[in-house]
């Protein structure tokens, strides 16, 4: 039986996918994870079994997957959340180890991960929350720290980008703000800090439509230079505005099928049945 049209071009991506060993344009890898096993700290609950990921600069990967299938375990173990206990496998981010850096330390290479619901910080200001980790980012880079004038300069073309006034800054973080106020102000820090690797973990979550094109403009913008992104998401909604190059399919611990946007047109039409038909048809797309 002949694959339907859509299910063929997956299996066309993935080989190719396969065949390619380098970064493209002679660009470096990012973040290089190899059979990643993590657990619940403190239980016997694993939750990764064996991720394998590769990411260049200037990627943008999309991770898909059900409840349950470790989607945000796996962006929660890169940054060292400690409720996660690594098992096994490994993980280099800018050639170094992942697992020997604490987490501020990773964030400072350049590792930045934006959470489902992020804190507030009540009595700090945005302005100084985000010109006090632009100057410890730009003393692990052995660069000079910026003033506060010089500062407002760098923040404020962000600003224009995702639409948010000025008297933002001297808001307390995050303090007050609605779902949608709070993922524009991570996207800020995101812009601001202009982070190597950022991990958008369900970004598009809470976000009415307009809300959702600001942030996407601002991720964009970032894909212009050599910012990898990878992006968590249920939904395929995310990447009609945010377009990736690489969308991955994670099921029990493992990330089971690799390819293009296709994929994800898949599990729009499909579900994820379909993927799992896809997948017993053509069982050597399976990538674990």
């Amino acid at each position: 039986m002949q694959l339907p049209a859509r299910l063929q071009q997956v299996r066309v991506a993935r080989t190719a996918q396969k065949r390619r060993l380098i970064c493209q344009a002679g660009g470096k890898v990012m973040l290089e994870v190899s059979d990643l096993q993590a657990k619940v700290a403190d239980t016997d609950k694993a939750i990764l079994k064996g991720v394998n990921l590769t990411i260049c600069e200037g990627e943008s990967h999309a991770i898909m997957g059900q409840n349950g299938s470790g989607k945000s375990t796996l962006s929660r173990v890169l940054v060292g959340d400690p409720q996660y206990e690594v098992t096994g496998g490994s993980a280099r981010f800018q050639g170094q180890d992942l697992f020997d850096l604490e987490p501020e330390e990773r964030a400072r290479l350049g590792l930045f991960l934006s959470f489902q619901s992020p804190i507030a910080i009540p009595g700090v200001s945005n302005i100084d929350f985000l010109r006090l980790a632009y100057n410890s980012r730009q003393k692990a880079l052995g660069k000079p720290e910026v003033e506060p004038l010089q500062f407002y300069g760098h923040v404020m073309p962000k600003l224009d980008t995702l639409h948010i006034d000025p008297s933002w800054l001297d808001r307390s973080v995050n303090e007050g703000f609605s779902g949608g106020e709070r993922k524009r102000n991570e996207v800020l820090q995101l812009a601001v800090l202009e982070a190597d690797l950022a991990i958008l973990d369900e970004i598009d979550s809470g976000l009415d439509i307009d809300a959702l094109r600001d942030v996407a403009t601002a991720v964009n913008g970032l894909k212009r230079g050599n910012t990898a992104t990878l992006m968590v998401t249920h939904y395929k909604r995310l990447l009609n505005y945010i377009h990736p190059t690489h969308v991955h399919v994670m099921r029990a611990g493992q990330i089971i099928l690799s390819g293009g946007i296709e994929v994800a047109d898949v599990l729009e039409n499909e579900g994820y049945e379909g993927i799992t038909n896809l997948l017993k048809k053509e069982p050597a797309l399976q990538t674990t």
